[in-house]
């Protein structure tokens, strides 16, 4: 018998037989999405908050007693309540030229966009020491003008920024892109300004996807540590945030202090999901409808 006389004759797989492969494949592969997340961040997760509490509520709460805890959690509002707004200006002014014109130079302004993702934080603190420290090319300057980065708080904003910049752009610039310009082109073409234009039409188009990136930007900035680590200096009470103020509580031995901080980075990576999810959710249509608008 030929080759294609034996292929024609042989059985066909049943639907049956197809479907509980399928099936089964499905299976597997749930199955090995759900061990990753249960070993890998579902239990890290629950063992944060049981370190944490393992010596009791009242353990708990006079971690956060501590002048130098409170005043790590003081810093790092501030250095987020500085460096997110400023990448949102930035961030949109980024996107919006990238997504609405054409000039000399926008495949180079978006690698360096994405160039805090491809450095180490840890590459980018040094790079600001090497600026603005005491030896650094602007060291003496800055000295002989009595203006302190390195070691201060401008030195964390500075990092935090560097490390948080691409979150709301690159949330930006797709949805701004699949958008088009024909909005845009009809308002101006009515008469309206290009701030109004820009307030009225662009900027409500891209609302949801501008929230996602605040979120994102805001959890990366509250929890950066290799960056802030380098230039900071991690002076107690003066220039360690919650995650420099961790690492130190952790390296004294001090565990339920240092859990219990971390407890507080943990709520607020569950914030922020639970924020995107319910956004997603909620608004769904309307985020759908601006995107293929």
């Amino acid at each position: 018998m030929s080759d294609a006389s034996a292929r024609l004759s042989a059985p066909v797989p049943r639907y049956a037989d197809r479907m509980r492969e399928g099936f089964a494949v499905r299976a597997l592969l749930i199955l090995l999405a759900l061990a990753f997340l249960v070993l890998f961040l579902f239990l890290p997760l629950v063992s944060v908050f049981a370190e944490a509490f393992k010596r009791g509520f009242d353990a708990y709460l006079a971690a956060f007693d501590d002048p130098d805890a409170m005043a790590a959690i003081r810093l790092t509002l501030i250095v987020a309540a500085i460096a997110v707004p400023f990448n949102v200006v930035v961030g949109i002014a980024a996107a919006w030229a990238i997504a609405k014109f054409d000039f000399k130079g926008k495949n180079l302004l978006t690698s360096l966009i994405d160039l805090p993702f491809s450095v180490s934080p840890v590459i980018a603190g040094l790079i600001y020491v090497l600026l603005f420290g005491a030896q650094g090319y602007f060291g003496t300057w800055l000295k002989a003008h009595d203006i302190e980065i390195i070691f201060a708080v401008p030195g964390i904003v500075l990092a935090t920024v560097f490390v948080t910049f691409p979150f709301v752009a690159r949330e930006l610039i797709p949805h701004l892109q699949a958008l088009g310009k024909d909005d845009e082109e009809a308002a101006l073409t009515l008469g309206a300004s290009g701030w109004r234009t820009f307030f009225k039409i662009t900027l409500p188009n891209v609302k949801w996807s501008l929230l996602y990136g605040v979120l994102l930007c805001n959890a990366r900035a509250m929890g950066e540590f290799g960056a802030v680590s380098v230039v900071s200096g991690r002076i107690r009470g003066l220039t360690t945030t919650i995650p420099t103020q961790i690492e130190i509580l952790y390296n004294e031995y001090n565990g339920v202090a240092a859990f219990a901080l971390a407890s507080l980075l943990a709520a607020l990576a569950l914030i922020t999901l639970v924020l995107k999810t319910f956004l997603e959710w909620r608004y769904a249509d309307s985020i759908a409808a601006s995107r293929h608008s």
